[in-house]
């Protein structure tokens, strides 16, 4: 496949309460909704907001221009807000 390879770094404020509400990852997306790559958060950040995780080797096809964030918890998943990146 080619194209570049990117560490992504990602900054989520979450209300989490503990381990029955907590943000459990992040993805990134290529403009289509294709997955890119996903971060596991194995933990609550309760004491720790807003906090920041990065992800390493993800692949970003030639010619896409930017990227999508969307968060998710261990609640409601997926959320459906996206945050958009530029790329160029």
């Amino acid at each position: 496949m080619s194209g570049n390879t990117a560490t992504i770094s990602v900054t989520i404020r979450h209300g989490d309460t503990g381990w029955d509400h907590y943000a459990d990852g992040w993805a990134v997306l290529a403009p289509d909704g294709t997955q890119l790559g996903y971060r596991k958060l194995l933990h609550p950040h309760e004491t720790e907001q807003p906090f920041t995780r990065s992800l390493s080797g993800v692949v970003i096809p030639d010619g896409i221009d930017h990227i999508l964030i969307r968060a998710s918890d261990n609640v409601t998943g997926m959320a459906q807000d996206t945050y958009r990146v530029n790329l160029r």
